[in-house]
């Protein structure tokens, strides 16, 4: 046997190490896919259970018609206005619990037909994620194709409870939006019978609009909701007896205003029903283990900024906000499961902070002096002094008592402009709503509008329509008159094109920051929720 030399036994070792070593790195592929398939689910189990906390078991949806960055900000500073600290240097806190969200982001409104769009394509971009024609509810612009709304699909898909409120009618506009799919917003009938077919958990608020239909000669929409099993609640001690277990409600308020819609707030009586009580309410009915979708309109701050009335426009922005501020209160209990969206479906009458005759000043605490609504002078008092023929200094008397404008006292040719310069009236107590002679003439000759119309007018002349709208000449006017004294005006009784805020809190908050389009609103809920 030849003998094997220490060189060559080296180089025979070497190449035994090498084969083990690649004997070894062979054998590790085999346990690898073990591991990396372990790993991975383990993360993706991971993920699966963060995105099941993240997503939100109770969204709120709070919608301010009419409502965007003007009415938010003047009744900001108007909360600001009120509150005497005895301190002469201007400040503005975050009075709105909306303002307080973590969460800001804004979107833009225009629609298939307009840069200046309605509410009916507005709430349909918001609940379905589509652009639509003015006027069109959830269905696309040759009306052959409806569209799913995002509480449809959370009711079908995730078993969610839902909710619609609205201090208008619940047949209106933005609440149909959530359950109806109608060519015409005007097809009040057919939406309230898609409202019954919807079977959704609660709605509350302002009563049917055309109940009987257009000519009032069809089955009662409230008689066919109990017949399909709906509860309609219209007196307030039976909706503070209503629970979970009375099952599907419909909810009227019992104190209906003008065109039966809730009251304004500025207008309620104490111990009547406001916004944030059928909110608290809802969630007492609503709650349960799967989850719940509610959304809630402010709706008559659109329509207090159509008539151009800044009081209204104010009292019931806050008044939303006191409902918000129930969400909040519930999001507090369940901040891991909660989400609360708060936004406007467009902006009404480009409200602006600050006026020609007032230069570059403000006198928010003028805006006080007011006591009711618009609408309720209109119907509490125009009406008996068109019947009454009531006199202009009878009228003028309710005119100081209402709204707190004063006759001129012999100042001639004073101005606005020159009031703002030699006295500022948020530190003053007396004096400030006196009228110019320019102001008392206008509002004298809207007076002979008013007292010579008989109410059958349909179309009025261009100058007539600039000055008084559609609305009631007496009244539009001396709101106009107690707008302009405060530093507020209004461009038109029409929309605007402003973007709208969207403000967020609660699960998946951060998805709503940014500058996006109002179908994104929908596109993130899906997103959020995982519905299809």
């Amino acid at each position: 046997m030849k003998e094997t030399g220490k060189g060559e036994q080296n180089s025979m070792n070497a190449k035994k190490i090498s084969a083990l070593l690649l004997a070894a790195a062979m054998m590790i592929p085999c346990a690898a896919p073990a591991q990396v398939y372990a790993a991975e689910t383990a993360q993706e189990e991971t993920a699966a259970q963060d995105a099941e906390v993240k997503a939100p078991k109770y969204i709120f949806l709070f919608i301010g018609d009419g409502m965007s960055y003007p009415q938010i900000q003047t009744t900001n500073y108007y909360l600001n206005a009120i509150e005497d600290d005895g301190d002469d240097i201007l400040t503005s806190e975050s009075k709105l619990n909306m303002m307080k969200f973590p969460v800001a982001g804004s979107a833009q409104t225009y629609d298939s037909t307009s840069f200046c769009p309605d509410s009916a394509s507005t709430a349909t971009s918001i609940s379905t994620g589509h652009k639509t024609y003015s006027g069109t509810i959830n269905m696309d612009e040759k009306m052959e194709t409806s569209y799913e709304t995002i509480a449809e699909k959370l009711k079908k898909q995730l078993g969610y409870k839902v909710g619609i409120l609205s201090t208008v009618n619940l047949n209106h506009a933005t609440p149909a939006a959530f359950y109806a799919h109608q060519a015409s917003r005007n097809n009040y009938y057919e939406i309230g019978q898609e409202m019954i077919a919807s079977e959704f958990d609660y709605f509350a608020g302002g009563g049917l609009k055309k109940p009987a239909g257009e000519d009032g000669d069809k089955t009662d929409l409230y008689q066919l909701a109990q017949e399909a099993g709906y509860k309609v609640v219209k007196t307030q001690a039976e909706t503070e007896a209503l629970t979970a277990e009375d099952g599907k409600a419909i909810v009227i308020d019992e104190t209906l205003a003008d065109d039966d819609a809730m009251s304004y707030d500025m207008d309620r009586v104490e111990g009547e029903w406001a916004l944030a009580d059928y909110v608290e309410k809802g969630i007492e009915v609503l709650d349960n283990d799967t989850g719940f979708f509610m959304m809630v309109e402010g709706g008559k701050i659109d329509w207090a900024c159509h008539a151009n009335d800044a009081a209204a426009t104010i009292t019931d922005t806050v008044a939303m906000d006191n409902a918000i501020g129930k969400a909040v209160e519930f999001y507090n209990e369940h901040p891991d499961e909660t989400l609360i969206l708060v936004t406007g479906d467009h902006e009404t009458v480009g409200m602006t902070i600050g006026f020609a005759g007032t230069d570059y000043d403000t006198f928010l605490t003028n805006i006080s002096n007011q006591k009711i609504s618009y609408a309720k002078f209109d119907s509490d008092y125009v009406a008996g002094y068109k019947e009454n023929k009531t006199d202009f200094d009878t009228v003028m008397k309710d005119i100081t008592e209402l709204f707190g404008l004063q006759a001129p006292q012999g100042e001639a040719d004073a101005t606005n402009q020159a009031d703002s310069k030699d006295v500022h009236p948020e530190g003053e107590e007396s004096g400030t709503l006196v009228m110019t002679d320019y102001e008392y003439n206008k509002l004298k000759a809207a007076y002979d509008e008013t007292m010579s119309r008989t109410g059958e007018e349909e179309e009025f002349g261009q100058e007539e329509y600039l000055l008084y709208g559609s609305y009631e000449p007496l009244t539009v006017t001396i709101t106009h008159i107690l707008n302009n004294k405060s530093g507020i005006n209004f461009a038109s009784y029409a929309h605007t094109g402003l973007p709208v805020e969207v403000f967020a809190m609660g699960a998946e908050q951060e998805q709503f920051d940014g500058y996006y389009d109002n179908t994104d609103i929908f596109n993130k809920l899906a997103a959020i929720t995982g519905v299809q």
